[in-house]
């Protein structure tokens, strides 16, 4: 092969070469925005997923407070109506004995 021919398969293989490189970087540049694309779209599905599942446990949350709650509020009223009876069981011996201190005092006085 001549010297010329050599020089210009040379040059050939380099402007080869040359495109290779600048398609590979082309192409790597594409990869890298895919990439960096679906890392987004991965990163805004986790935040709703777990936006989502906030959202449910304080739901759950919620129903728990409230339930405790409703038996806090139950318990209460039993207490209340237990005190209730009691207090109207004992009213006509509390009204007695009243009105006996009551007497004492009048005699004392007397």
């Amino acid at each position: 092969m001549a010297r010329p021919e050599v020089l210009d398969r040379i040059k050939e293989a380099e402007n080869a070469a040359d495109d290779i490189v600048a398609e590979a970087e082309a192409e790597r540049e594409s990869l890298i925005a895919e990439a960096r694309e679906e890392a987004d779209r991965i990163r805004e599905a986790a935040r709703e997923d777990a936006e989502q599942l906030k959202k449910e446990r304080l739901d759950e949350a919620r129903k728990e407070v409230e339930a405790e709650r409703e038996a806090i509020l139950a318990e209460g009223a039993e207490k209340r109506d237990a005190l209730k009876t009691r207090a109207a069981e004992n009213r006509d011996e509390v009204v007695e004995h009243a009105v006996d201190l009551f007497r004492e005092a009048v005699n004392v006085q007397s």
